[in-house]
């Protein structure tokens, strides 16, 4: 089962900095993500999704991929192509894949303006290696949602208000550091 965390920060900036280590995270094999969305509040009107993946695009590529070669059967490869990339783009438009889109357009409104939002879907991580790489942004994030136990999030809360980020996720010796050295040396 997956957990989802919503993080807050003031700034858009810091949001996408967080999206952006937790994708090198994912490359390293150190967390796996079903879902990372930045949301970003422009104005007090305004909620913008920034997704990881464009479905419309994906869809419209291999709608035109496919279009293409059923049409190359039939001999019209360019009606086949048009065809294809309509249909794969309409199709990516209407699928919602991980956090839900109006779940988290109804939570931007939390966000002051100018200030952003990163929804983590979670499949599961390397708790100790990746506290260690989150260590910059614990003072700077707080806890907006999490679908962690009422404990676990309350202690989540506290660290990212400048508590033990590894003790909150049962991790305490993530918050040990490195080993001092021995006396004398």
């Amino acid at each position: 089962m997956s957990d989802l965390l919503v993080i807050a920060f003031d700034d858009e900036a810091s949001g996408f900095e967080l999206r952006t280590e937790l994708v090198k995270m994912q490359k390293e094999y150190l967390i796996e993500l079903e879902d990372a969305v930045v949301v970003t509040r422009p104005s007090a009107e305004d909620i913008k999704l920034h997704q990881a993946m464009n479905l419309t695009a994906a869809g419209a590529l291999g709608g035109g991929f496919w279009g293409t070669l059923v049409g190359l059967l039939f001999l019209n490869p360019l009606v086949g192509a048009a065809v294809g990339a309509a249909s794969g783009a309409l199709a990516g438009k209407l699928s919602d894949i991980g956090i839900n889109d109006d779940f988290m357009r109804e939570l931007g409104h939390s966000i002051p303006p100018g200030g952003s939002a990163v929804f983590i879907l979670v499949r599961k991580m390397t708790a100790d290696k990746v506290l260690a790489r989150l260590e910059g942004f614990h003072l700077k994030g707080r806890v907006l949602q999490s679908s962690l136990p009422d404990a676990q999030e309350e202690k989540l809360r506290e660290a990212f208000a400048g508590g033990k980020l590894g003790t909150a996720l049962g991790v305490p010796q993530a918050d040990a550091g490195p080993a001092a050295p021995p006396a004398g040396a």
